[in-house]
C-alpha cells in the first residue's frame, strides 16, 4: 500500500491565500529534522504551517504531530520561496493528502511529485472564497473535481496528467521501482 493509494480524499479543509512560501510551510529552524528518521518525520508534521501569522487558527494543535485538516485550499503561487523538500514532506507528515491551489511555485510542485507526499492539485479558479476552514470536502482525483460537502458546490480541477501515477506510487523512486526502471 502506498501513501496515496486511493482516488477519493475526504476530510477537512484549511484555507489560505496567495504566496504561501516555504518559510510559512516549515520555518527554517526545523530543517535540521531528517525526514528519513521515523521519529523526526513525525516531529516535522508538528511544525507544518507554524510560520503562519497568529491571526490564523493553529494548523497542528499543540502536543500533536498531525493536523485535523487533510486538505489545504490556497490561492496563487503556493510553495514559493526557497527550494526545500521539507515543505511537502512536513505537510504529508502532518496528514495532508492534497493541496488545491490556483497555481504553484515550480519547485514546490516538483518536490511534491518527487516525494509523493501529497497531491498538488490546481484549481481552474480561485477557491479561497468558496471554502471556509473546517468545512468538509471531497476530492475525486479521477474525475478532477473537488466538492464542498457543506454547500454541495462542485469545482473542476486541472488534470495531473503524467505525474498522477508517480504521486500515487509514493514518489519518483517508488514509481521507478514499480515500473521496473530501477
Amino acid at each position: 500500500m502506498t501513501k496515496n493509494d486511493n482516488d477519493i480524499i475526504t476530510g477537512k479543509a484549511y484555507v489560505l491565500g496567495d504566496n504561501i512560501d516555504t518559510d510559512i510551510i516549515i520555518p527554517a529552524q526545523y530543517l535540521t529534522l531528517i525526514p528519513g528518521i521515523p521519529e523526526e518525520y513525525k516531529k516535522l508534521g508538528s511544525y507544518a504551517l507554524s510560520g503562519l501569522p497568529d491571526n490564523f487558527p493553529r494548523f497542528v494543535e499543540e502536543g500533536r504531530n498531525e493536523s485535523e485538516f487533510n486538505v489545504i485550499i490556497a490561492g496563487k503561487n503556493f510553495g514559493c520561496g526557497s527550494s526545500r523538500e521539507h515543505a511537502p514532506v512536513c505537510l504529508g507528515a502532518a496528514g495532508v493528502r492534497a493541496v488545491v491551489a490556483e497555481s504553484y511555485a515550480r519547485i514546490f510542485f516538483r518536490n511534491a511529485v518527487a516525494t509523493g507526499e501529497l497531491y498538488p492539485l490546481e484549481s481552474t479558479q480561485c477557491l479561497c472564497e468558496q471554502f471556509k476552514t473546517g468545512e468538509n470536502v471531497q476530492i475525486n482525483i479521477q474525475s478532477g473535481q473537488i466538492t464542498n460537502l457543506s454547500s454541495g458546490q462542485i469545482f473542476d480541477l486541472k488534470s495531473l496528467g503524467a505525474v498522477a501515477p508517480v504521486i500515487k506510487s509514493g514518489g519518483l523512486f517508488a514509481y521507478a521501482k514499480n515500473e521496473k526502471m530501477i
